[in-house]
C-alpha cells in the first residue's frame, strides 16, 4: 500500500460503506470524509498532548 492509498484508506472506506463510488463527483465526498476524520484525529491529539 503506498502512503497516497493510506492517507486515502477512511475516505474510500466511508464511500464504499454509503454505496458511493470513491472516484467518481472528483473524490468530493471522500475528501469531505477524509477532512472530518483527520480532523478530529489531529483535535484529539493536540488535546491529549497540550491538556
Amino acid at each position: 500500500m503506498t502512503f497516497t492509498k493510506l492517507l486515502l484508506w477512511p475516505g474510500n472506506k466511508a464511500c464504499l460503506m454509503m454505496g458511493v463510488d470513491p472516484d467518481s463527483d472528483a473524490g468530493l465526498i471522500r475528501w469531505l470524509f477524509n477532512t472530518l476524520i483527520y480532523l478530529f484525529v489531529l483535535l484529539g491529539l493536540t488535546w491529549a498532548v497540550l491538556g
